[in-house]
This record gives structure tokens, sequence and C-alpha cells, in this order.
């Protein structure tokens, strides 16, 4: 059978917990992991390189044979996911999809408020993008939405310092910024792929009754969905079960901290962009 993997790209780890998701939904499905660790972070480069890493990104996992890729990172779904779909795609693969992460949660997130105030944490770049906000009131244009950038949360997780005390100040330092901003936010969004490990702290920081919306899980659900709805896709993706994990950066330095990330050790191979000397035919 020929190897056709549902493609999952970010700029670095987090995608990897989208991933866990994703695999515990469709555990037959082929999956392809990349992540471009060298050139991480994405959140505070312009449209026009965070448009270039990431078709690079998608072109390659293109050419590897994915009928379908993920882009598991906030960033590139918030910057430049309509821009290849709608200008690139068409040239590199009319046949193939690139979805995100951010609409699957804006689609379903206002049916989960009671008091119609949501907040949605997430880095300086998403919040200045105002991505989610636009999204969610495109499709629930009667809610209250308020972000909170959330800076240290990204470095917290990946020093390994999410179980730290440093983690809890600040959590119930940034949480509480947000609630003194509305008090009415029962539903909070969290708009990173980092934060799912910080999940247990955050919980314990939050005031009764408030829903707290893992992305991942939706986006799993979403892409279920989306895959019932598209057997024209569906039937290119390759069942085998097969997993693969491809980095910019040397897997030494990756492969430790993406197990933290993806719950299990990962072996990854490297791989140069953009010219993709790295690229090893025999995949």
């Amino acid at each position: 059978m020929e190897h056709h993997p549902i493609g999952v790209f970010d700029s670095g780890f987090g995608g990897l917990t989208v991933l866990r998701e994703i695999e515990s939904a469709l555990p037959h499905h082929d999956f392809l992991y990349l992540g471009d660790n060298a050139r991480a972070p994405y959140g505070n480069r312009s449209f026009e390189v965070v448009h270039a890493y990431t078709l690079e990104a998608v072109a390659w996992l293109l050419e590897l044979g994915c009928p379908l890729v993920i882009l598991a990172c906030n960033t590139a779904s918030a910057k430049v996911l309509r821009t290849i779909q709608q200008r690139d795609l068409p040239r590199l693969a009319p046949g193939a999809r690139v979805l995100g992460v951010i609409r699957p949660v804006t689609e379903t997130v206002g049916a989960l408020t009671r008091s119609g105030h949501i907040g949605v944490l997430a880095t300086a770049g998403t919040v200045a993008s105002d991505s989610y906000r636009i999204e969610i009131l495109k499709h629930f244009p009667q809610v209250t939405v308020v972000q909170q950038e959330c800076p240290m949360w990204v470095p917290l997780v990946e020093n390994r310092e999410a179980d730290g005390e440093g983690a809890d100040f600040f959590v119930r330092r940034d949480l509480g910024r947000l609630f003194a901003r509305d008090p009415l936010v029962d539903t909070l969004v969290l708009g990173c792929t980092h934060y799912p490990l910080l999940e247990e702290k955050i919980r314990a920081h939050l005031p009764a009754g408030v829903r707290l919306v893992s992305q991942g899980r939706i986006v799993a659900r979403s892409l279920t969905d989306y895959l019932e709805r598209h057997p024209e896709i569906a039937g290119r993706c390759s069942r085998s079960g097969r997993r693969t994990f491809y980095t910019s950066e040397n897997p030494v330095v990756f492969d430790p901290a993406a197990a933290l990330f993806y719950g299990r050790p990962v072996r990854s191979r490297h791989i140069c962009l953009p010219n993709r000397q790295g690229y090893d035919r025999k995949h």
C-alpha cells in the first residue's frame, strides 16, 4: 500500500499536543509530523516570513504524498492559512487540502458559553493577530471575547518548569488579569498548543464553573468529521498506523523535548528547509 500520511506541521513542539489528540481519534491513520524548530518561534515574525516558512513546509509535506496537511500552529493558522489555501495550493497541489487549528475552535466555542463571555489565552503574536476574536464573532456575533496574552507560559513549558512554583505564579497572574477585565467569562480557550501541558495548573486557579476548552480535542473531532464529509480526501489517506517525525533542528535536541509534548518517545529525522538537503528519498 502506498504511504500517504496526514501531514501535521508546527513551528516547533506544540503541534505534538494536537497530533496526540488526532491520533486518539484516528488511530489507524498514518501521520507525518514536521517541526521547524531551527527557525522557531514564528510568533514575532512578519506575514511575509511566516508565509515563506510555512509554504516551504507545506510544499515539502505535499512532495512526500500528504493529501491533507494540518497547520497545528496558531501563528501560521492565523496569519497565512487563507493565503496558502486560496493562492498557493491550487498551484502546488489542487487536489490536496490544508486546514488550520483556529477555525474548528471558533466554530464551536460560542455554543458552550452560558454567560456569553469567552476568554482566550494565547501568545502575544496570536493576540495581536486578533484571529480568535474575529473568527468567534463571525460565528457568534452576540458574544463578548476577551483575550489575554501569556508571554511566560511557552518558556515555562519548554524549560520543563510546567510543574514548578514559577508556573503557578504566572498562571495565577495572567488568569487574574483576564478575569479582572471581564469577571463574566465562563468559557476559556487555550489558544496555544503548548498550554495543554499547563492544564492542571490552569484548572487549579480557575474560578468555579469556568469551562476550559482544549484546542487539540476540538481539532481532532473536527478532522474526524471533515474526513467523513470528504470521502475523496479520506480515501487518499493511508492507514497502517505509521508515525514519522521530522525536524529542521538536530534530532538530538528535538527528540527529548518532543517526547514531553507527545507523551511518549520520539525518534525524528533531520530536514533542511528550504533546501531540503536532509530529505531522505527512501522515506
